[in-house]
């Protein structure tokens, strides 16, 4: 089976003229994903299905990148937005839809007394290192995450770092995660001029030995400002964020992505102690303050809140996660889904155990020609939209497609059967974690 591809095609060739990289984000670029076998260019998308430009349409689990978590164009969203939009977009003043979405974020996130607002998840998390910076007259960040926060401070530590200032790499250090000793040794070695510790409270691995509660320790002991990247765990782990899901207490706390089911929009929040000192910084922008991304948020919260959709992903995507490490076991394919429901990962391994981007592509590249997208690059995310039968059919899909593979791969020559070009990484990291002396 073979998509047609030629309007995406066609597109993706007037890009290449005019716009870098293709897009404005490399995730999306085609380089991405098999280039010449996955559509290039989306047109339209409702709950947990979108539909590209030669009118294909996909099951998706990509969710946008992650800020899917109702579903695609969302009637309870869509109508908050149009109903927002015929009182106006921007202002001269602050619009009381702000101060409804604050009360709403105050109510919902422990530890939270006070909320600031911005347009995406790395400028929240900048936002919360200048004031850590501030707040504790210290520099330097210990780092540990998955990436995704752009700003000079975090990408001098990956491989896109061109017009990164040097001195930003002696400012960003980095530890594991489940590594309380490396973060230890990270303060011996830098006495007195750590300002944060920035952590995302989990990526696919699950914490162990207490090391949420270590790192928690050690923030106290040193008198360092704990900030919680949560632009990805927010408002899909819980309603109250990875911080609560994990009983871990952050002093700020950053969101994006899910809170506004797509909108553009992003806030740093905590307790008044440490948010006040937003008084005295410059953390201001003109959109910030733009009501439709805040209106839509605010009924993408209450619409959590109400209907308890988290609950509700967790229960499809464990039927997913467990289904999927099931056929692909019976079929002995060397790969397994790991992670949690809300956020997945599919790790595919070659026959000496090394880990094979072109045994997940090939794996992807046929679920895509069958109607299924999953980003051989990206995680897996699922909505409060996908439905048990969305499940389903995934998986049987992925039955078909294991059998597919058996019957043509032979000694690991996955890459012979990749229909286009096999997906390049986007960003590899240049700065190695701290381990204890």
């Amino acid at each position: 089976m073979n998509l047609k591809i030629e309007k995406s095609n066609i597109l993706k060739e007037r890009a290449r003229k005019i716009i870098p990289s293709l897009t404005g984000t490399f995730s999306r670029a085609a380089t991405s994903f098999v280039e010449g076998v996955y559509p290039v260019y989306a047109k339209s998308a409702h709950g947990s299905h979108f539909v590209d430009v030669d009118g294909n349409e996909y099951l998706d689990y990509l969710c946008g990148l992650g800020p899917i978590t109702l579903g695609y164009n969302y009637k309870v969203v869509n109508d908050a937005v149009i109903k927002q939009l015929e009182q106006g977009i921007l202002f001269s003043l602050p619009h009381p839809v702000e101060l409804e979405l604050s009360e709403t974020m105050c109510q919902v996130i422990p530890h939270t007394e006070m909320v600031k607002f911005e347009k995406s998840g790395s400028n929240a998390v900048t936002a919360a290192i200048r004031a850590a910076r501030a707040i504790t007259k210290r520099e330097k960040i210990a780092y540990c995450g998955s990436g995704g926060v752009w700003h000079d401070w975090q990408a001098a530590m990956v491989s896109r770092d061109g017009g990164v200032p040097q001195f930003n790499k002696d400012l960003i250090k980095i530890f594991d995660y489940n590594d309380a000793d490396g973060l230890e040794q990270i303060f011996d070695d830098n006495k007195d001029e750590i300002a944060a510790i920035v952590l995302e409270p989990t990526h696919f691995e699950k914490p162990q030995d207490d090391f949420l509660k270590k790192v928690r320790k050690i923030a106290d002991r040193y008198n360092t400002v704990l900030v919680l990247d949560e632009i990805v765990t927010g408002f899909r782990f819980d309603l109250g964020g990875a911080q609560k899901y994990f009983d871990i207490k952050g002093d700020l706390m950053c969101f994006g992505k899910g809170m506004g089911n797509g909108l553009p929009i992003s806030a740093i929040t905590g307790p008044r102690e440490y948010m006040k000192i937003f008084d005295d910084l410059w953390v201001s922008s003109t959109n910030n303050m733009e009501a439709l991304s805040m209106a839509g948020s605010l009924a993408t919260i209450q619409e959590m809140r109400e209907r308890n959709t988290i609950a509700q992903c967790w229960q499809v995507g464990k039927r997913l996660f467990e289904g999927w490490n099931k056929i692909i076991e019976k079929n002995n394919i060397n790969a397994k889904m790991t992670g949690y429901p809300v956020r997945m990962e599919s790790l595919c391994y070659d026959p000496s155990g090394v880990e094979s981007l072109a045994l997940k592509s090939l794996i992807f590249q046929e679920m895509v020609k069958r109607g299924i997208f999953l980003s051989p690059l990206g995680a897996v995310y699922l909505s409060y939209s996908h439905s048990f039968e969305d499940i389903d059919k995934t998986l049987e899909i992925l039955d078909d497609v294991c059998k597919i593979i058996n019957e043509k791969v032979s000694n690991a020559n996955y890459e012979k059967l990749l229909e286009g070009k096999m997906p390049k990484s986007i960003w590899t990291m240049k700065i190695q974690p701290v381990k204890k002396k």
